[in-house]
């Protein structure tokens, strides 16, 4: 049976409800399942947990949410490039919960294999810790960090089969891979639904983590920061 649906806002339908925790694909605004960031936005629910590894930037991506006020807390490992975001955070309006990168990516991967918790001795000796177990290995001090489950998750891809094997593109295959696996519901966007089924030796994320599958509008990929320099002229 075919997980394809027409739009994100259906694929998206009685799946969010107050209250949900959400992780999103993404790495800034490289990958960002933008029209499933849009149909969520749309859903109007709120109180939501954001699982992701950044918050976009004001306007577009994961920001998008903050200015609909939906959000009440963040799992993050940065979110230096939204100024809303902090403003929220300052006011009291939004909780925090930052992860060192790798441990995040560690927390998505450990909860979609089924994994309650892990040791690490990344963040041990900071407030990153603080709360947190701590056992000792071979003389070390490790702390325990727990497995990320979502009631939904969210991911773009560049090419998808109607069964939801999905393949990611350069840079955008980021944490979306992860995302994939952590989310009770797997919502993915695919810039591109092939006929048939893909090159099983090309695929990244199998369909048996997707749930549910919607070709993404065409749209130009926004650039978080794009920085360059004057062209030289041609010598002659």
């Amino acid at each position: 049976m075919s997980k394809l649906w027409p739009s994100a806002a259906e694929a998206l339908h009685e799946t969010v409800r107050d209250g949900s925790v959400v992780a999103v694909g993404g790495f800034g605004l490289s990958g960002n399942p933008t029209d499933l960031i849009e149909a969520l936005r749309d859903t109007g629910a709120t109180g939501l947990t954001i699982v992701s590894n950044n918050m976009g930037v004001d306007g577009k991506g994961l920001g998008l949410l903050l200015e609909n006020k939906q959000v009440a807390k963040v799992i993050a490992s940065y979110v230096g490039e939204n100024k809303l975001f902090a403003q929220q955070y300052l006011d009291g309006e939004l909780e925090v919960e930052f992860a060192p990168q790798g441990t995040l990516a560690e927390r998505l991967r450990a909860g979609g294999s089924g994994i309650a918790g892990f040791y690490t001795k990344t963040g041990v000796g900071t407030p990153v810790a603080e709360g947190k177990p701590l056992a000792e290995f071979d003389g070390e001090t490790y702390l325990l960090e727990r497995g990320i489950v979502a009631d939904v998750a969210l991911v773009h891809a560049w090419r998808a089969d109607a069964e939801g094997n999905l393949i990611y593109r350069h840079t955008a295959r980021n944490f979306n891979p992860l995302v994939a696996t952590a989310g009770r519901v797997t919502i993915a966007e695919a810039e591109e639904v092939v006929d048939g089924f893909l090159d099983p030796n090309a695929i990244v994320t199998p369909g048996i983590f997707v749930q549910r599958l919607v070709t993404a509008v065409p749209r130009e990929k926004d650039i978080e920061q794009r920085t360059t320099r004057p062209r030289t002229a041609a010598v002659a």
